[in-house]
């Protein structure tokens, strides 16, 4: 977070940066300009579909609808699975977890799982937790930078050691631990499993490849994901381009992953962007110039359903 992403914080370890969140309790403060030291809610509020486009605002109102990471996993985090819409809704009172991962370093034995690596059911899975063979039904991936897993709610998941990657998913604090790799605290204490809740939440469907396949462009813009909660865009310039908004009723977020540039509009207005930095386009704003000041990528999210 803090050699690579340029993170400025005394926290220690730091391996989560939220990046542009809604989460209550956990709201993003705008960090410059005429509005800075309001959040993202009281924005939203007053500037409504002016900010997050108008279906945006009908649909989810002041609740800005995703949650954008940075994580630096050090070690292999938990198993976990997210309830779909439905069932977040009938047990939280919230929304349900749909995800991706662009992933942007990985070690050199970094792997991570999404899915599993055979036919299953229910059945099947408890009897596998009961024999303490969970990891043996699991699907591990080889990782390399630039990989992408997009990650429904239902299918289980971890996050390798050794792997910084960023995350784009729904608004959304809802998560059942499935696996701790028998873990305990410093009072030998295992953190809390949700064994009994996940049950019903899990897919058990087994999919032929969980890696997403796109092609990278020297100069332009790939297709990542395009889903009801959101849609991600890969931006690779390494000259200007322009980007027209003119058609999308929705805010843009650019996540720089690689690289520096400039982003202009109007006249006279700009602002720089580089590695490590996420910045939210208001839907108003039709058009932008990107201008890289050396080769740069950029994820691209919004919501297009």
């Amino acid at each position: 977070m803090k050699t690579v992403l340029g993170k400025n914080t005394k926290m220690n370890p730091c391996a989560e940066s939220w990046e542009l969140s809604g989460v209550s309790g956990n709201i993003s403060v705008v960090a410059n300009g005429f509005l800075k030291g309001n959040n993202l809610q009281e924005l939203i509020e007053i500037y409504m579909g002016d900010l997050v486009g108008d279906k945006v605002y009908e649909r989810f109102g002041i609740e800005f609808p995703v949650l954008i990471k940075f994580i630096d996993a050090r070690d292999d985090l938990s198993i976990q699975v997210h309830p779909d819409d439905k069932m977040a809704a009938e047990r939280h009172n919230a929304y349900g977890k749909t995800e991706m991962w662009y992933v942007m370093e990985a070690g050199a034995d970094s792997s991570l799982i999404v899915g599993f690596n055979q036919k299953m059911d229910r059945e099947k899975y408890v009897q596998a937790l009961r024999d303490k063979k969970l990891k043996d039904i699991m699907n591990f991936e080889k990782v390399f930078p630039g990989d992408m897993f997009f990650i429904p709610a239902g299918r289980v998941h971890a996050i390798g050691k050794d792997i910084l990657l960023a995350e784009i998913q729904q608004t959304s604090d809802v998560t059942y631990r499935i696996y701790d790799w028998d873990r305990v605290d410093a009072k030998g204490k295992p953190r809390q499993l949700h064994t009994e809740l996940a049950l019903d939440a899990i897919d058990y469907t087994l999919h032929d490849e969980y890696k997403t396949r796109y092609q990278k462009p020297e100069q332009g813009t790939a297709e990542l994901v395009k889903c009801p909660y959101f849609t991600t865009n890969l931006v690779c310039i390494d000259k200007p381009m322009e980007k027209d908004y003119q058609k999308l009723d929705s805010f843009v977020v650019y996540i720089c992953t690689s690289g520096a540039c400039d982003i202009s509009w109007g006249a006279t207005e700009s602002i720089s962007i580089r590695k490590g930095e996420t910045i939210l386009l208001p839907a108003v704003l039709d058009a932008v110039r990107l201008i890289p000041t050396e080769t740069t990528e950029i994820l691209e999210v919004f919501v297009d359903d």
